[in-house]
Parts: C-alpha cells; sequence; structure tokens
C-alpha cells in the first residue's frame, strides 16, 4: 500500500469550518442531517430526543427512530423481529443509469456480514473474526506504534518550523488500511484508490445524492469491485477460506467479494474517521492532554471516551421483521427503524455527564459504537488497538497545537467522513489551553462564512 506525499486528494476543497455557530460540519450529535432530509440535532430538545418517534424522510418514507439506549441496544439484540436487511439500502433510490453501470462491472453485493439475517452469517463472521483474533491484532501492536511514532515526530518537527499540518491526511487516514494488509489479503493496490472507493461507497449508499454524483459514485465503485472481484478468484487467507466455504455451502460465488467490501468500507475506513473525529475532540481537552502525560488517565478511557462522544457511525438500520411496539411507539412489519448509535451514548441512563469529555466516568464502556449481539462489529479489538496507539502517541503534539481548519463532513445518514484536520503549532502561550467548544475554530476564523 502506498499514500502520497502531502494532502489527500479526497479532502473537500474549503477555505474554514462551517457549521452552526461557527462550529465544525461533523457535530457530535449525528451528521449535518439526517435520515435524508430530517435534521436532528441534541440543541433541539431541551430534555434530549426522545426514545422512539416516527418520522418521514423528505421522499415520504416513515421511519422509527430510536435514540434511547435501552430501545436501541433491544434492537440490535433481538435480530428475528429487527432484521439487517436494509443496511446497504440506498438512501437515495439508484436510477437506471447509474444501476447500468454497477451492472457493467458485474456488482453484486449478497448478503454476508451487516446485511446478513440468514443462516450462513454465523459461518462467514467466525472466519472473518479468526482473520481479526485479538492475539493477531496484539502482534501488529509494536509494528504500528514504531509506525506512528516516526509520523509524529516528522509531523512535530513541521510544525515547529511554522507549517501546517492536515492530521487526517498526514497522519491517521491510512493507518487502519495499512494494519488490515498485514492480517488480511489484499489487493496490491495504492491506498489513495482504496480511499477513494470506500469513501465512494459510503457516499453512494448512505447520502442524499443527484444522479449525476450517483452516475459518478457508481463509476468509481463498480470498477474497484471489479478488482476485488478478480482478486477474490485467487486470493488466500481469510479471502480463500472464504471462497471455499462458499463453494462448499453452496452460496453465491460473490461471497468473498462482498465480505473484502465491507472489510475495507467498515474495517479501515471507520477507523480512519474516527481517529480524526477523535484527535480534533482531544484538541480541545488539554486537561485530558495533562492527564494522559502524568499516567493519572489511562489512554484506553480515552478511547472509550471518543467512541461514546464521536462514534464514526451515527445511526445504523433495521427493518421490523412483523408487527410490535417499540418504547411506546407502533413499528408495522416493514418499517425501517433508524439506530440513533450516536444519541444513545449520551443517554442520560448510562452516564451521569453525557456531553463532557471525561475518562474513565462510570457507564463510559457502555456506548453502541459497535453496535451490539449478533451484529456487533468483528474489528472492534482492532480499532481500538489502534486509536490507543495514536492517542498515545499524539498527546504531546496535542497540547501544543491550534485548530486551523476543522473538519467537515458531508450530509450522510451513517457515516461522518471527516475531509481533514489541519492544525498549527499554537501562536502564544496558553493559546492550546484555552478550552473551545468541540468544533470551535480559534477566534480569528469564526468569521468566516459557510462556504455555498
Amino acid at each position: 500500500m502506498a499514500w502520497p506525499d502531502g494532502r489527500s486528494p479526497m479532502s473537500a476543497a474549503f477555505d474554514g469550518p462551517y457549521g452552526i455557530d461557527g462550529r465544525t460540519g461533523c457535530p457530535e450529535i449525528g451528521g449535518r442531517g439526517y435520515p435524508d432530509g430530517v435534521l436532528f440535532r441534541a440543541w433541539e430538545y431541551r430534555a434530549g430526543p426522545p426514545p422512539v418517534r416516527t418520522v418521514t424522510d423528505r421522499l415520504g418514507r416513515p421511519y422509527a427512530l430510536v435514540s434511547g439506549y435501552a430501545e436501541v441496544k433491544s434492537v440490535l439484540a433481538d435480530p428475528d423481529t429487527y432484521r439487517p436487511d436494509n443496511a446497504l439500502d440506498a438512501v437515495t433510490p439508484i436510477p437506471v443509469p447509474a444501476l447500468r453501470v454497477l451492472t457493467r462491472y458485474g456488482f453484486r453485493l449478497p448478503p454476508t456480514l451487516a446485511n446478513n439475517g440468514g443462516a450462513s452469517h454465523p459461518t462467514i463472521r467466525a472466519i472473518t473474526a479468526r482473520a481479526l483474533h485479538p492475539d493477531r491484532v496484539a502482534a501488529q501492536r509494536p509494528w504500528l506504534e514504531a509506525l506512528v511514532a516516526d509520523r509524529v515526530a516528522r509531523l512535530d518537527e513541521r510544525l515547529a518550523k511554522g507549517g501546517q499540518v492536515d492530521l487526517y491526511a498526514d497522519l491517521v487516514a491510512d493507518l487502519p488500511l495499512l494494519v488490515l494488509a498485514r492480517l488480511v489479503e489484499l489487493p496490491d493496490s495504492d491506498a489513495v484508490v482504496v480511499k477513494e472507493f470506500s469513501r465512494a461507497a459510503l457516499e453512494l449508499f448512505w447520502a442524499p445524492l443527484s444522479p449525476a454524483r450517483q452516475a459518478y459514485l457508481a463509476e468509481v465503485v463498480g470498477r474497484y469491485h471489479a478488482v476485488l472481484r478478480d482478486f477474490a478468484a485467487t486470493a488466500g487467507g481469510l479471502v480463500g477460506e472464504l471462497r471455499s466455504h462458499a463453494h462448499g455451502a453452496g452460496l453465491a460465488p460473490d461471497v468473498p467479494v462482498a465480505a473484502l467490501f465491507f472489510l475495507l468500507v467498515a474495517g479501515q475506513e471507520t477507523t480512519s474517521q474516527f481517529l480524526t473525529l477523535l484527535l480534533h475532540r482531544l484538541a480541545g481537552e488539554p486537561a485530558v492532554h495533562s492527564g494522559l502525560s502524568t499516567k493519572d488517565i489511562r489512554v484506553e478511557d480515552v478511547v472509550e471516551e471518543g467512541l461514546r462522544l464521536v462514534p464514526p457511525i451515527v445511526t445504523w438500520r433495521r427493518v421490523a421483521a412483523r408487527d410490535t411496539t417499540l418504547g411506546g411507539v407502533a413499528v408495522p412489519r416493514g418499517r425501517g427503524v433508524v439506530l440513533w448509535l450516536a444519541q444513545a451514548g449520551r443517554d442520560k441512563e448510562i452516564v451521569a455527564r453525557p456531553d463532557d469529555f471525561a475518562p474513565g466516568q462510570p457507564g463510559s464502556r457502555r456506548h453502541l459504537a459497535f453496535g451490539a449481539g449478533a451484529h456487533r462489529c468483528v474489528g472492534a479489538h482492532l480499532a481500538r488497538m489502534e486509536a490507543a496507539v495514536v492517542v498515545e502517541a499524539s498527546a504531546p503534539l496535542l497540547h501544543r497545537i491550534e485548530v486551523v481548519r476543522a473538519p467537515w463532513c458531508p450530509d450522510n445518514l451513517s457515516f461522518r467522513m471527516p475531509d481533514a484536520f489541519v492544525v498549527r503549532r499554537a501562536r502564544a502561550t496558553g493559546a492550546a489551553d484555552r478550552r473551545h467548544l468541540p468544533g470551535e475554530a480559534p477566534p480569528d476564523r469564526l468569521a468566516r462564512t459557510a462556504p455555498g
């Protein structure tokens, strides 16, 4: 895997942060707007959002929006009543021209992991879990620590010389992909190509889009899906085991391809998103930097609070398999269910200080950033390890910087997809220690207006 010097080409060319009251476009509650056409922000509810409510998107489709911790967890724990069949349904229905593009590339995603409620799921999951076993993950930690330490040292040198650095593109964008490539046999593709594909897939299936944009994304996704299909025909390791299982069990031959699709999207893209969001939040938490340096705060506790407060996946979907009632709200058979994972992590029923970054507070680990039940993220241990390494290595650097350009996230039902996080060395004594609001830009940039 290779990553080019300089900023990621996926970074949007926006000059300055924008959003509500100068905040970043990646608010900590949800994406900028979701579901499609429905906007939810914490400050719209003085006492917090109701645990369950019925909402309708701009296409007239009703959903049960579930934000209470207990209610979200109950849905995740009951895959018979709330099936995962709609996990990959496109938020914006894909029009015929874009479907033709996907068909031309032979694009297919049979049920494998996140969208699989059938009998094949446990075995496919078990094969994948073996490849990402905690022991195999732990073995990668020394290598990753050396790589991250070297990157942080180089970035610190640039900052000391008065330069600006993008902590997304220059530090964390490709790290999860590089680690995954050491655990699972992957195509020999440049990291920039894989990142383009994975971000395009997140947008194609989970974002509100125009037909022209859908056609473009279908080309990007379809083209790399063909690469994955060719690779999966002969690859060994995890892919080879999945290929043998699919053949022996009479499953669709594209099962290994679909598994690779999920790993490259959920197995690395979401982790680089989380690392960016976590670093941004930590930039405004000088007390946490100090606690880490004195060992009064555990790195692992910082990671858990980050997962609770800034999870990269803000919502996930299920569909009701039968008429039921959830939190006193009727949910008829076939009704889409949107699980507001990010809000569930701030439920006052699980933490006393839901909006504070307080590592180690009781209930911090009870978040649902990785889901729960039969479909709980199989790469949770891997993501936690990567985040711990990055936090530990970068904490001293974060204590001496100020934000030049906070992350911006496009509209998306489920994924935040931050595009960049640009910082510089703090200009004046104490500047880095001033506690900013999460997502707040430096004072000299708050007056900047939003790009059109």
